[in-house]
Order: structure tokens, then sequence, then C-alpha cells
């Protein structure tokens, strides 16, 4: 069963690839963007929450950090309060990847950026079902992608995801 990693496994495999975009972001980002003293000032580092504005130090986690003309996205659940009958991954996707997709667009890309994407079912049989609807946001093609189960999400969420995407406007 080679295709079963480990947690330390995949966070190894996890770690190399996000060193490779992030250097290869600083580079390239830099360069295609423009980006100067503006940047070089902040730290070029920006945290906002989810209506789009600066973040304050109470808040623990940020929806969204763009830094060197490359945007993270924290991890969005569909956080539903229904009836858990009335829960369907189709409909779960749709309010994960809406979300997601206002963060993307907060942080000054579309999804047509979005570099890679790690989707984390409660059900590694709703794979199906999560991937239809995933194709849906990405018409010109989609991401790197990794999908794994876990035992549970937060907030009754059957599915959570976050993503990585490049800037292409201030």
């Amino acid at each position: 069963m080679s295709w079963i990693l480990t947690r330390r496994k995949f966070a190894a495999r996890c770690a190399a690839v996000f060193s490779g975009l992030g250097i290869g972001a600083v580079v390239l980002s830099r360069r295609a963007l423009g980006q100067g003293s503006d940047a070089q000032a902040s730290g070029g580092i920006q945290k906002l929450n989810d209506q789009g504005k600066p973040g304050t130090e109470k808040e623990v986690i940020m929806p969204v950090v763009v830094h060197n003309g490359v945007l993270y996205v924290s991890g969005q659940g569909a956080h539903d309060t229904r009836d858990s009958k009335e829960w369907t991954i189709e409909s779960h996707t749709t309010i994960v990847m809406d979300k997601v997709k206002k963060m993307v667009e907060i942080g000054g890309g579309s999804m047509d950026t979005v570099l890679q994407a790690n989707v984390f079912l409660v059900n590694i049989e709703h794979w199906d079902g999560m991937h239809k609807v995933f194709a849906t946001y990405f018409p010109h093609g989609g991401p790197a992608r990794t999908t794994v189960a876990v035992a549970a999400l937060p907030g009754n969420s059957l599915v959570e995801i976050n993503c990585i995407a490049a800037v292409t406007r201030k």
C-alpha cells in the first residue's frame, strides 16, 4: 500500500513543494509584478481578514496572507448549521469554494492564479462529489492539488480547502 502516507511523510512532501514554490515565487513575482520599495518598507507581508482589511493582533488566524506576490489562503470550511441529514458534499464544496474564491480575490488573485490547493475530506468516498464541484471553479485548468481524508473538521464541515495563489493585481 505505497499510496498510504504517514503524516510525517505527507508533511515532508508538502514542505518540499512549498519551499520550491516560495523560492521561485520570490524571484519571479518581483520581476513580473515590479514590486519594490513599498513591499520592502512594510516587510512585504500583508495579513488580511475576511473583509480584505488589515488583521489585528487579536486575530490568531488570518484568512489571507500576501507576501512577495504570493497569497496564502487559510483553510475554509462550510461550518454548516443545518440538520446533518441535509448536508451533502456538493453543497459543502460549493460553500467552501465560494469562500476560497472570495479570499483569493481579496488577496489580489483570481481562480486562474491558484497554484496549489489542499483538500481535506471527512470521508474519502466524497471525492467524486467534491471533485465535480471543484472542477467548475477552474474552467481553464485547475491547480496542483492534494486530497486527503481526515477524522473530522471544525464546524461540522465535510470538506476544508486551503490554497496558494499568485497575486496579479494590487
